[in-house]
Formats: C-alpha cells, structure tokens, sequence
C-alpha cells in the first residue's frame, strides 16, 4: 500500500513542497520513506510486545550506518508512582484534618513519597540504540526520558565478535547481547538498561556480525 503526502515548508519568499511516501508491508513490517530538508528516513521492520518496541531504521541518506531502537513501553510505571504518592499523602491528610492525628505524619508521608518518586523514577530510560557504522565502530546510546543521552563509541577494530548470552539465575532466564573487545577482560553489554526479549536481540546480533565479519554463534551463562 502506497500513499503520497506533501508537506509545506516555507523558504524565504517561495513556499517549498516535501513528499512524504509511506509503503506499508505484510505482517508488522512496514516502510517509511520521507523527504524534509533533504533529510531521508526509512522504518525497514519493527516488532512490539508490552513491555518493548523494537524499531530498524535508515536514519540518513547513506545506506552504511545501521541503526536498532529498543524502545521502552512502559509509561504507566510513571502514574502508577505518582497516583501511589497522592494517595499516600491524601490519607495523611484526612488523618491529620479529620481524626486529629499528629502534623508529624503528615511530614513523614511527604518524605515518603519524595523517596518514593525519586527511587522508582531515578533516570528513566526511554529508549537504547545501537548505530552500526562498518567502516567506523560501533555507537552505543541511552535516552532518558529527561532528554539526557548517553553515547558509548567502540571502534570496529576493537570488536573481536558480538555474542547473544543466555544468562540462567536461579529465579529466571533472560538473554542479553555484548561485545567482545580486544585486549579487554570485560564485555560491553550492548543494552545496558533494557532486557529485550530474544527474538528482538537477534536482529540487532545479526547486524553486528555482519558489521564485524563474525560467525553467528551463542552460548549459555549460569550466574
């Protein structure tokens, strides 16, 4: 399914026409091409599940750079932290207005939630990318929901070979992606934040190993 949008943008004394083409596929892949200010963005797949998005992109015009989004789905945390501190603070009050209780348990619910939102809300994530540049290394971001972003750069002749990691603990099993550097005894985790599920990892695993020249293997972690 193909449809055409023109965006209009002024430019000086003369009004400018960018098309927007949006190419829907089979399935939960879609394409999404457009043109504003000679800037090119292509969304080639994604998959979602409740708690993560991930996203494969072709940011610039330049078909070298790869780049992976895992994208945090969890808004509601954020409410739920805030509906908890207004309802602790509102019982407080109604103690302390209508049963005469001390003014001292109003203090300690206001401390109590300022701990509350502080610990619970403490730099959220919003998403990690992962911007792949053969030629270059590898670029590694963090995006909090402050705006702030963290980036990790790993030149490509570092990297001895990315590798998906079963990581088995006694209560649960999750996997996790990381890079084998040269000369380091620590890997990189590739998500440091966020623990996508496996089925997201791989995508991001497989263009690594591309990236790198690498063979496409896995292996097992007990902790």
């Amino acid at each position: 399914y193909l449809t055409c949008n023109y965006n209009l943008q002024n430019s000086g004394h003369s009004a400018v026409r960018y098309p927007t083409i949006v190419v829907l596929g089979a399935g939960h892949s879609s394409v999404l091409f457009g043109i504003d200010n000679y800037e090119c963005k292509m969304v080639k797949f994604s998959i979602s599940n409740a708690r993560y998005t991930y996203v494969h992109d072709q940011k610039y015009p330049s078909k070298d750079v790869d780049i992976h989004h895992i994208i945090s789905r969890r808004r509601s945390a954020k409410y739920f932290v805030y509906a908890t501190a207004f309802i602790v603070l509102a019982c407080a009050l109604y103690l302390y207005v209508l049963k005469e209780k001390s003014i001292s348990l109003v203090y300690y619910s206001l401390l109590f939630d300022v701990c509350l939102v502080k610990l619970l809300l403490r730099k959220p994530v919003k998403k990690e990318s992962v911007v792949i540049m053969p030629a270059f290394g590898v670029q590694l971001e963090t995006h909090y929901v402050s705006g702030k972003v963290f980036r990790c750069f790993v030149p490509i002749d570092k990297i001895l070979k990315p590798v998906l990691i079963e990581c088995v603990t006694p209560v649960t099993c999750y996997w996790t992606l990381s890079l084998i550097i040269r000369g380091e005894s620590e890997m990189v985790l590739v998500f440091k934040n966020l623990r996508p599920p496996v089925k997201m990892l791989v995508h991001v695993w497989k263009a690594l190993c591309s990236a790198t020249g690498s063979k496409e293997e896995t292996c097992t972690h007990a902790e």
